[in-house]
């Protein structure tokens, strides 16, 4: 808050006060939360990937063209969260810092563009300090994703900026074509930053029809067909133009398809009923312009059944609708037909352009010192300033700036309206960023008006102090809100009244990373309360289960969640992976095989499920080869290789196809995948087992002996690794330090059968028969029924 309100009396003012901003805001917003699919998955980050691809892909690290693509291109948001990686990594404080100095930037340059409005005074810092404490952009500024509505928001008003330069220079200067060329390419960042970017070449066209010209709407037929007004439709020609471009370019980028949701998302747009559907999309808006207004309840998501749907005409929102809308209509009627001879300008009356009884008329101060000596208006050049250099300087109506405060809280907001195209979200409040300015000036253009047709000292003041109480409830409802956003716990809690069952769907997620396995599975099951089919909480509840050895309620839950969504190969894999230890085999072989089948066609993440269906492959494989058939094996392995991702770790599958070759006697090719398994994870300790294994056999001793010894390095805690190394130390006949390993891998792993078995039997052989029996009889409380046996094979 401190550095909003610098900022925003920055804009007026221009004095610097860096230092102070990051010593009081620092501590309030910095909070470690971000989507995974944005940050922490998105191969699009990482320097390996060619930062080409930013180009390509969507916000998610989609192929912008693949059918399951959100189709969200902002490339520009992306390289900015490429760079925080590349210089912090996934340290959050990085990533907050640069949503704050960006939410700073654009409070201080929505405050200047309100000096152009209000002029220099109070109500220029009253919109400033509006905007600045709004609650409503907690969730942009405190959510890492939310830069995106932040970055195009700056260039939204940078591209404003430039067209109100070109249209004050238009008549006199040649620059002016600069500030025009300006006007475009920030625009088009502002799209490339987020879409709704776009609508500032309209917001422009609104500027200088209706706040520079002052036009009325039964001014612009006529104007038609002045000459002097070609350079203002010359303006909107190129506006036009421009935009048409940017979106057919946009269009054509993403493959010429609109996204495709789940009903979860939005559901109703996936309504069949024409009715519910319109009903709903009506109210929608309405709901929004709520959230401006009184921001009491909010949300980090809104989808689902968070906004019931309005399924008859005797819903009681309904009302809401009609209200909000006829209020609309008439705002804009007035304002479009415009007032008798009276407006107000910065505060005080004015009649006719003439001073009224406060002794106050329409112009900034700049205007004063020009018109200053001057009694009238007019027409001629006079003192080298011509008329309409003067009303250049003029500040904009009442009527004007409602004007333009509408179409700022209304155009921006209507890529989000389902209007042309289905959205992914209910709400998002987030998309009311850069609204939320229209919904600034609105409100303060309305106070001043109240301010000037009061009568009373009394009722100004009450005006001026409810305007100042507003400040402060939003501030504070903000420092407020931003205690929700410090953890995701607090995050997930907070948005439970709203939307209940997505809240205590990630909440489960949280408290099983805290290891608190009973709360999570509790709140896991309040999610499924209120919503039953919900595919990823039936999954994450059966992976749950599943961690505690609770394999048959995990099974359960894993069908479920299949039947709920067919394509979910996260549950396949997971379901194949407990039959196949469970010894059913050919089950777990028909599961592998339907997950290894399933398209990643329309789904959201095309390369978590290729991930998922690259390791039943692998598990398909190791379940050929636990069964000797190694060519199948193979077969499946190099199937897994075809598909697997780029962000796949490959150095298991690899390692299982060395192990493969190397159990056919085909010891070149195994030594080849060994290699590669140590290439793509140089710590990969398997591999080094396996491939000093291999080094062994084919009789380079030396070096197998140290891939034994890096393998122990790696993890001194793992018994596999000094077992491994016994054996080899056995087979060169040293039994002395055989038995030493065997006794160091017994002591590490002494619940695992076969590791104090092979201790017993090394001990054994080094004749250390009293440490030999000690292990025998530790095998034998592990499995007593199997002893016997494998003393006899042994000995034989």
């Amino acid at each position: 808050m401190p550095l909003l309100v610098f900022a925003a009396i920055a804009g007026i003012s221009s004095t610097p006060a860096v230092e102070v901003i990051f010593k009081l805001f620092s501590k309030v917003e910095l909070t470690a939360f971000y989507p995974d699919r944005a940050i922490k998955t998105n191969q699009d980050l990482l320097p390996e990937t060619p930062w080409t691809h930013i180009f390509y892909n969507d916000f998610w690290g989609t192929l912008l063209t693949h059918s399951g693509s959100h189709k969200s291109y902002r490339p520009l948001c992306t390289l900015s969260f490429r760079i925080n990686h590349a210089v912090g990594g996934m340290d959050p404080w990085g990533y907050h810092l640069v949503n704050v100095l960006l939410h700073a930037a654009v409070t201080g340059l929505f405050t200047n563009f309100s000096r152009i409005l209000f002029g220099d005074g109070y109500w220029t810092l009253i919109a400033g300090l509006l905007f600045a404490s709004h609650p409503i952009h907690t969730e942009a500024v405190a959510g890492i994703v939310g830069r995106a509505d932040i970055g195009a928001c700056l260039f939204f008003l940078l591209s404003l900026m430039c067209y109100v330069k070109h249209c004050s220079t238009r008549s006199s200067s040649a620059s002016t074509w600069g500030w025009i060329l300006g006007t475009g390419v920030c625009a088009g960042c502002s799209m490339l930053w987020k879409e709704q970017g776009v609508t500032v070449l309209a917001i422009s066209a609104v500027y200088d029809i209706f706040v520079f010209h002052r036009l009325k709407m039964h001014q612009i037929i006529p104007a038609l067909y002045k000459r002097k007004n070609l350079s203002l439709f010359f303006s909107i020609g190129l506006l036009t133009s421009w935009g048409t471009a940017l979106l057919g370019v946009r269009l054509y980028w993403m493959g010429n398809k609109p996204p495709s949701f789940s009903n979860s998302d939005n559901p109703a747009a996936d309504s069949d009923s024409f009715l519910t559907r319109t009903l709903t999309f009506l109210y929608l808006p309405t709901k929004n312009l709520w959230l401006l207004l009184c921001p009491d309840t909010l949300s980090f998501d809104w989808s689902m059944d968070a906004v019931p749907l309005l399924k008859a005409v005797s819903d009681w929102r309904n009302i809401h609708t009609v209200a909000f809308y006829a209020g609309l209509l008439l705002l804009a009627y007035f304002s479009l037909k415009g007032s008798g001879n009276e407006r107000e300008c910065n505060g005080r009356s004015v009649m006719n352009g003439k001073q009224n009884a406060n002794g106050h008329s329409c112009h900034s101060e700049v205007e004063y010192k020009t018109l200053e000596g001057k009694s009238s208006f007019a027409s001629k050049e006079e003192n080298g300033i011509k008329r309409h250099e003067i009303q250049k300087l003029q500040l904009p109506s009442t009527e004007n700036i409602v004007i333009l405060s509408l179409s700022l809280l209304i155009v921006p907001f209507v890529p989000a309206t389902n209007l042309f195209f289905y959205v992914g979200f209910v709400i998002a409040e987030r998309v009311l960023y850069v609204p939320s300015m229209g919904f600034c000036l609105l409100v303060t253009v309305g106070v001043r008006a109240l301010y000037v047709k009061a009568q009373k000292r009394f009722l100004k003041n009450l005006v001026f102090c409810s305007t100042a109480a507003l400040i402060v409830f939003y501030g504070l409802k903000t420092v407020v809100r931003n205690g929700d956003w410090q953890n995701e716990e607090m995050l997930y809690r907070s948005g439970i009244k709203v939307n209940p069952a997505k809240a205590w769907g990630n909440l489960g997620n949280v408290l099983k990373s805290q290891s608190k396995i009973s709360e999570a599975e509790s709140a896991y099951r309040n999610a499924l309360y209120y919503r039953s089919n919900m595919a990823d909480m039936l999954y994450n509840l059966g992976l749950l289960l599943q961690e505690n050895s609770r394999f048959s309620e995990a099974l359960h839950y894993y069908k479920l969640a299949i039947g709920s969504r067919p394509t979910l190969a996260s549950a396949y894999l997971n379901t194949g992976i407990i039959l196949m230890n469970q010894g059913k085999t050919e089950e777990a072989r028909k599961t592998f095989l339907k997950c290894s089948e399933i398209s990643d066609e329309n789904l959201k993440d095309p390369h978590a499920h290729k991930s998922s269906v690259t390791s039943c492959l692998y598990n398909l494989g190791k379940l050929f080869h636990e069964q000797g058939h190694y060519e199948d094996a193979l077969t499946v392995y190099k199937e897994a290789i075809q598909k697997m991702p780029r962000q796949f770790a490959p150095q298991s599958l690899y390692n299982m196809i060395g192990e493969a070759y190397m159990r056919m006697s085909r010891l070149p090719e195994a030594e080849h995948w060994y290699v590669e398994s140590l290439r793509s994870k140089s710590d990969h300790i398997p591999a080094h087992l396996t491939y000093g294994k291999l080094l062994a056999l084919t009789g380079r001793k030396s070096e197998a002996e140290k891939y034994f010894v890096k393998a122990i390095q790696l993890d001194p805690t793992k018994g596999n690794c000094y077992m491994h190394y016994g054996q080899f130390l056995l087979e060169e006949s040293r039994l002395i330090e055989a038995a030493e390993m065997a006794k160091k891998a017994a002591e590490l792993d002494n619940t695992e059968f076969d590791v104090v078995f092979n201790a017993a039997h090394m001990l054994r052989q080094a004749s250390l028969n009293e440490e030999a029996e000690k292990y025998y009889e530790m095998a034998a409380g592990l499995r007593p029924n199997e002893l016997v046996e494998n003393v006899v094979v042994q000995q034989t």
